[in-house]
């Protein structure tokens, strides 16, 4: 399940998350079972969500930031050097609303 964004929503979202600090980091070990469910845990949590990917280049940390959307089922905001907007929203308790179209 892919979360599809238009992009007023992404610019609302990249508003959002301009004041956030990176609540995860990615390291040397990449994706991991246990990262991906602290993922998981802080996206239920907060629905928006910073990662710090420390990987060598580029192409890697595309890479690495790609396949935790996809694992996570989660929406990438945007990315910027090592680090990476997340957004998908809470099963539970919905805190951000996003706007339509």
């Amino acid at each position: 399940m892919s979360i599809t964004l238009t992009s007023s929503q992404t610019r609302f979202l990249r508003g959002h998350a301009h004041d956030l600090k990176a609540l995860l980091q990615i390291g040397g070990k990449g994706v991991t079972p246990a990262f991906l469910a602290e993922l998981d845990e802080v996206l239920e949590r907060h629905e928006l969500v910073k990662v710090k990917v420390s990987a060598e280049d580029r192409e890697a940390r595309d890479a690495m930031i790609a396949e935790l959307a996809a694992a996570s089922g989660s929406a990438l905001v945007q990315r910027i050097g090592h680090v990476a907007v997340l957004y998908r929203p809470s099963k539970e308790q919905r805190q951000i609303v996003l706007p339509r179209g």
